[in-house]
């Protein structure tokens, strides 16, 4: 797991940044958001520790920098900035911790947060379906779908790229069997009309004539 942590107070963040790499997570340490922006050019990170008070901004300027990554975000806070809180939760951030803190409740806090956040991660929707990737299992509101394994990979593709016009050509090309069986052209046809008969009117799987297929 990969944790951005900005913080201008060196202290804190030596102590943190060893102890989260004593915990096996690898941290790059940022002190202001231009460092913080530095390291998001570079590279994605999983989790992002942020100190509220920053030397050329708040923590507020990095989460918004953040937005759209699926990163996780924890802010850290004085006691009394209990509007700051209010704001960052609503945000959007995943959680917050007072300062001064408790090393083992912060490393328990980061551990539950990344945890959720996987567990959100493994779940996608589109239309009246949702998919637990994690199981690889697809429901109709509470109902379990009996899918094969095309099918699923097919439903799969459709989620992963809602909105978006697929060819045939991409959609064939991303569920080639794992065994290395092609799934020929004409045959994807017969896969959509068997998947949309077991979606209902769940999801619309819109034709596009001689190019492919959309689902918004």
């Amino acid at each position: 797991m990969n944790i951005l942590f900005v913080e201008d107070d060196a202290m804190i963040a030596s102590g943190l940044v060893y102890a989260l790499e004593q915990e096996g997570y690898n941290v790059t340490h940022s002190k202001d958001i231009r460092e913080a922006r530095d390291a998001l050019s570079h590279g994605k990170f999983d989790l992002a520790i942020l100190d509220m008070q920053l030397p050329d901004g708040t923590g507020f300027d990095v989460h918004e920098a953040l937005k759209d990554t699926g990163t996780a975000v924890i802010f850290l806070t004085v006691v009394d900035d209990e509007g700051n809180v209010v704001r960052a939760l609503e945000g959007g951030a995943d959680d917050y911790i007072t300062k001064p803190f408790r090393l083992h409740e912060l490393l328990a806090r980061v551990k539950r947060t990344l945890n959720a956040h996987g567990e959100r991660a493994s779940i996608l929707t589109i239309g009246g379906v949702t998919i637990n990737t994690a199981t690889g299992k697809a429901y109709v509101h509470d109902t379990l779908l009996d899918l094969t394994a095309l099918e699923y990979r097919l439903l799969l593709t459709f989620a992963a790229n809602k909105g978006q016009m697929l060819t045939r050509t991409q959609i064939l090309e991303s569920i080639w069997d794992s065994a290395g069986n092609f799934v020929e052209d004409n045959t994807l046809t017969v896969y959509v009309k068997r998947l949309r008969e077991k979606l209902g009117d769940a999801v619309d799987i819109e034709t596009i004539r001689g190019i492919g297929y959309r689902v918004d």
